[in-house]
């Protein structure tokens, strides 16, 4: 008898283990307050190259993008200004090349920074990756590399 209540508990706690790894917080979306979404929209298609996807709401206030396989960008046409953001908060994506990208900047008369706010110029972290800054619409700051993962 202590035996079959022994392997019970066992097999209770092998089921609680993985119903609590199961519902865990897993990352599924960051959204952007936006003043202009279709001058938003444009830059995420256009300079990030992001594939739109359907949005459930369909009244024209609302922009989806896929960011990575499961996770989407959203952007919210709901701000009433153009606010000035810290540079620290910031979005990241990475490319195969910083040279192309900095093409398309280039090609959309989009400015540049490195990490010292120096424009024109590409950073280098300490692991090797090239880094970059560039501001959307809406002055969020966003982080471009060339991180290989």
């Amino acid at each position: 008898m202590i035996l079959y209540i022994l392997i019970g508990m066992c097999l209770i706690g092998i089921h609680i283990k993985g119903y609590s790894q199961e519902n865990k917080g897993v990352f599924n979306h960051i959204a952007l307050s936006v003043y202009d979404l279709k001058k938003s929209a444009s830059f995420y298609q256009e300079i990030l190259q992001l594939d739109t996807i359907p949005e459930p709401f369909k009244i024209g206030k609302h922009a989806w993008f896929e960011i990575a396989s499961g996770f989407s960008l959203h952007l919210i046409a709901d701000a009433t200004e153009i606010k000035a953001h810290n540079r620290s908060t910031h979005i990241c994506f990475s490319v195969a090349s910083i040279d192309d990208f900095i093409d398309r900047l280039a090609n959309s008369g989009i400015v540049y920074y490195n990490v010292q706010n120096e424009p024109g110029k590409v950073g280098t972290r300490v692991d090797g990756v090239k880094q970059l800054y560039i501001k959307d619409p809406d002055g969020y700051w966003i982080e471009v590399n060339n991180e290989q993962r």
